[in-house]
């Protein structure tokens, strides 16, 4: 993915991109000084910046690199005005400074060089508006899924290790999963044991029949509270005591985040039912409406990677060895490359082994027949079995097929990549 073609005729724009100002280092063909400017993050000075480009009537090839959010106003005004886009990678950034200047430090214009001397020898990478190739919706539900989802495993990881050991210990054991609501409600209610114990057991059944929610022998899971509640060591606070008022507040927060969740995994759904690409993702065991999203997200047209070591090279799941004259080291994964992408695979690959009938768990267990209780081989199993669930991806979405169970296109030289 780095550009390589010549850059005799083309004007070249290096900018370093920060909060409140940007610093610009223009290159013109033919000319050794440069042109430095430095624009603010507003409005004016971006139709500043376009129209000083325009004004040397020549193709214009504009390097940056990603920080943040922050590249992403003055990449979209820059590109409507028609002006060429690159990406300059981090890693990249930072050996290039080290090597042209032999020195770790950094400020603002020198990186504004380096980034131009990065586009002069082609070590660029594309950008992809996501405004403008129609991902950005998609991209801010995946991301704010992962920003409530996180949230809410925070909360409930603050409520097993702080509230619940001060005032119902016991509870616990009645939490099978974090999907569903009934359990906070049900603390959010009866937050001390001590509120259920001033009922009898048939009135506590009562009470709280319609708070549990549908279950499977509701009542006898409401009797075995009760007894819990009985013998419970929690703190006998107050009812109407400052402490269990804020006790509520953080289960009111958690509740709060399901259905925050829940809504927008609804809305997800509904976005993307009707696109054939989310279609044939869904297909593919471990990989539900979540899953596919994220990875529509995150690798947005999975066509525009040719071959599928792109792909795995752009998740950072290829492999990388470290060798010097005689010693070679183990091959492991590189990791440079999009870590959401990664977690999903792996979660969707520990997933899909644990389903029937696919190929996903039969190259599982063929890897860990040697030793099915040897916990690093297992882990290279998981790891070849998400490399394997990211080429069965780009082979789906690229080739319009749905997945197909045990079946397994011929690798080149015969070879079974991880």
């Amino acid at each position: 993915m780095t550009a390589t073609d010549t850059t005799a005729s083309t004007l070249l724009v290096a900018i370093d991109i920060s909060k409140h100002r940007h610093e610009v280092l223009i290159g013109v063909p033919g000319k050794k000084r440069r042109r430095r400017m430095t624009i603010m993050n507003t409005l004016d000075d971006f139709q500043r910046l376009s129209a000083a480009l325009v004004g040397y009537d020549l193709p214009v090839r504009v390097g940056f690199e990603a920080t943040g959010n922050y590249h992403r106003p003055l990449a979209h005004h820059l590109g409507q005005a028609g002006f060429e886009l690159k990406l300059v990678s981090s890693v990249g950034l930072a050996r290039t400074r080290e090597a042209l200047h032999n020195s770790w430090d950094k400020n603002d214009p020198k990186d504004a060089q380096v980034i131009l001397h990065m586009l002069e020898i082609g070590a660029i990478q594309f950008f992809h508006d996501p405004l403008v190739t129609g991902v950005a919706d998609i991209q801010e539900l995946s991301k704010t899924h992962e920003i409530v989802s996180r949230s809410k495993t925070e909360l409930w990881h603050r409520i097993l290790t702080h509230y619940l050991p001060l005032y119902f210990p016991e509870a616990e054991r009645f939490h099978r999963s974090s999907r569903t609501d009934w359990f906070l409600a049900f603390l959010e209610k009866y937050p001390t044991p001590t509120m259920i114990t001033t009922m009898s057991r048939e009135a506590f059944v009562a009470d709280a029949w319609q708070v549990v929610g549908r279950k499977v022998s509701k009542e006898r899971l409401l009797s075995d509270i009760y007894a819990t509640a009985v013998g419970s060591v929690g703190l006998p606070v107050h009812p109407d005591s400052d402490a269990v008022r804020m006790f509520r507040l953080v289960l009111a927060e958690g509740r709060s985040l399901v259905r925050q969740r829940n809504e927008i995994e609804v809305r997800a759904v509904e976005l993307l039912s009707d696109l054939p690409d989310y279609q044939l993702l869904t297909t593919i065991p471990g990989i539900g409406p979540i899953n596919a999203l994220t990875i529509l997200a995150e690798a947005g047209d999975l066509r525009r990677f040719r071959h599928h070591r792109q792909f795995l090279k752009f998740c950072g799941m290829d492999l990388a060895t470290v060798q010097s004259g005689m010693f070679r080291g183990q091959s492991r994964i590189s990791k440079y490359g999009n870590a959401r992408l990664r977690r999903t695979f792996w979660m969707a690959g520990q997933v899909a082994v644990l389903k029937r009938t696919n190929s996903f768990r039969d190259k599982f267990e063929r890897y860990i027949a040697r030793d099915r209780h040897n916990a690093h081989l297992r882990r290279k199993a998981y790891t070849a079995i998400a490399a394997k669930m990211a080429r069965t991806v780009h082979a789906v979405v690229k080739h319009g097929e749905p997945y197909r169970p045990f079946f397994e296109g011929a690798s080149p030289g015969g070879r079974t990549f991880v």
